[in-house]
């Protein structure tokens, strides 16, 4: 199978191949590490590899699951594969291996993916780009002087590639949906506990952190979402129960739908973002749909307040527990500078404080909730303007203040559905006049993934973006 070939095939597509017997698993897994020998030294997106576990894995194992033998890769951070290090971007867990499988990846295994590496994150997937110490910048396919995205910036820079056609990923704050707007690809993040975080952890982030995907097509997102949805024993809590398949939805029209443009005056958004949102109201009306706009009636003090005090409450158990783990003291020779703070500021804020950020959130939810009895979906960008340079938002820096700025005004839209819960998604539907992509987001109801699948296959079907991604796979192929 040549390169041209391979990109051709989204994770199903590649499955079915292998079910009828016109390539094996091994030759897929060998086109996928030959990509990454080839791209990753420009990428730097897996900078964690398991080549010959992958290849033993396929020894040992059948063909089976619904992705049989399908190559994947795992993000770098708080899942585990026992044996492999997960250092979460972070030197304080370099080389650290894991003892255990987690329930998630357990479940990723079973579909018949078969696991060869882990990709780049920030330190503890704490920002918007991905350019960690201990690995180094990811860099993004479309222009490699930008970022990826974060956190899940090694995996979206991995599929855009195209070394694999879907990655796993994870969204605490738009850490699926940011990435996959940077580089052009489908990014949806689920109802808060549909798929499984433990057996350690067992929920993220007061529940605002997620585990799936970033996919070319949207119908591998679904099927991965079929088979890793579900409570693990012990979770604390259970996500709305689903009584159809994600994947069937696709098919499925959505029906005329009334969508609620969200605008806030007081965002900055920049030019070539405001026209690929025209261009998505657009073609949503031409489908149908109604799209007027709205706003969120919710203090945006009080919702930076709650994410401010969660993370950062999170952030200092999590340096404080992993220097206890490592023996690896709490400095800037094991943690960034962005961290250490966040660390600090989290030793700050008391128990009360906490309480009354999660109460924050559920109010948020609560406020949410009743735009949906208005509106099917809301929409809004992704981020407020096209990728990044890299080292535009550094978390090794001293400048606090621009550093929050910086990010604040670039990534002001996702965070709001990872504090109610509910699910949300970016489709890659256009891209700027330099070509640059730039995602639309689309969010629904708590639990309500059914109606952004239906949504989403219908405006892949109307503006497919594979095209275009292969595109610009052959032309960095040319230039490596």
């Amino acid at each position: 199978m040549n390169n041209s070939e391979y990109f051709s095939y989204d994770a199903l597509g590649l499955a079915e191949l292998v079910r009828t017997k016109q390539i094996s698993s091994i030759e897929l897994l060998e086109v996928a590490i030959a990509l990454t020998e080839k791209l990753d030294p420009k990428l730097n997106a897996v900078p964690i590899k398991h080549f010959e576990l992958a290849r033993e894995n396929l020894k040992n194992n059948i063909d089976s699951g619904i992705f049989n033998g399908v190559p994947f890769l795992l993000k770098d951070l708080n899942n585990y594969l026992k044996g492999t290090v997960t250092s979460g971007g972070s030197r304080v867990l370099e080389n650290i291996t894991a003892d255990h499988t987690s329930e998630l990846v357990k479940r990723t295994l079973d579909s018949g993916l078969n696991i060869f590496g882990k990709t780049n994150s920030p330190e503890l997937g704490l920002t918007v780009t991905t350019e960690p110490v201990l690995y180094g910048p990811t860099r993004n396919p479309w222009d490699l002087d930008r970022s990826s995205g974060g956190s899940s910036g090694g995996a979206s820079s991995a599929v855009a590639a195209g070394i694999i056609p879907m990655a796993q990923a994870s969204d605490g704050g738009g850490s699926i949906r940011i990435p996959a707007s940077c580089c052009g690809l489908f990014g949806l993040k689920p109802t808060r506990a549909r798929t499984p975080l433990g057996p350690v952890s067992l929920e993220g982030w007061g529940g605002q952190s997620i585990f799936h995907c970033v996919s070319v097509s949207v119908r591998d997102s679904a099927a991965l979402l079929d088979v890793t949805s579900g409570p693990e024993k012990g979770a604390p809590y259970r996500s709305a129960y689903q009584e159809k398949s994600f994947l069937e939805q696709i098919n499925i029209e959505p029906g005329n739908l009334k969508i609620g443009y969200l605008e806030d005056s007081s965002i900055s958004v920049d030019e070539d973002v405001e026209e690929v949102m025209n261009s998505t109201i657009d073609l949503c009306q031409k489908l149908g749909h109604s799209v007027e706009s709205t706003k969120i009636n919710f203090s945006s003090e009080e919702i930076s307040l709650a994410i401010i005090t969660i993370i950062s409450s999170n952030v200092s158990y999590a340096v404080k527990s992993q220097s206890d783990q490592t023996g690896r003291e709490v400095s800037n020779e094991y943690f960034e500078n962005v961290t250490l703070q966040m660390a600090e500021n989290g030793n700050n804020f008391s128990a009360s404080d906490y309480v009354n950020a999660i109460k924050i959130n559920h109010r948020l939810g609560q406020e949410l909730e009743k735009m949906f009895d208005q509106y099917d979906v809301l929409l809004s960008p992704v981020l407020a303007s096209p990728p990044v340079k890299i080292g535009t938002i550094d978390m090794n820096t001293n400048d606090m203040k621009t550093y929050v700025e910086r990010l604040t005004n670039y990534s002001p839209f996702t965070g709001i559905f990872n504090q109610s819960g509910q699910p949300s998604m970016s489709v890659p539907l256009f891209r700027t006049k330099d070509n640059l992509p730039v995602g639309s987001m689309f969010s629904a109801a708590f639990g309500n993934e059914n109606l952004l699948f239906s949504l989403a296959g219908q405006l892949e079907q109307a503006q497919p973006w594979v095209k275009s991604l292969n595109v610009m796979r052959e032309k960095l192929l040319e230039t490596i």
